[in-house]
């Protein structure tokens, strides 16, 4: 019995390594990099480019309605 809790982390460490594909070292590392820039170019980006873009709009509006009085 006192061996499981004792093997446990190494248990844990290869079902995390064999989660991520078996890659081990630089190659794991290198290839968490590229997914992660393909994913932040594609998801996180364009989120945050339409974002800005929509309070830049907010912005105008209510500078031109404070301007011009909109009734």
């Amino acid at each position: 019995m006192t061996s499981d809790w004792k093997r446990a982390p190494g248990i844990a460490r290869t079902f995390v390594g064999n989660s991520m594909g078996g890659l081990r070292g630089g190659s794991n590392l290198a290839s968490w990099f590229v997914v992660g820039t393909i994913a932040y170019f594609l998801w996180i980006k364009p989120s945050q480019d339409r974002k800005k873009e929509e309070e830049q709009k907010a912005a105008l509006v209510a500078a031109y309605s404070y301007r011009y009085g909109e009734k």
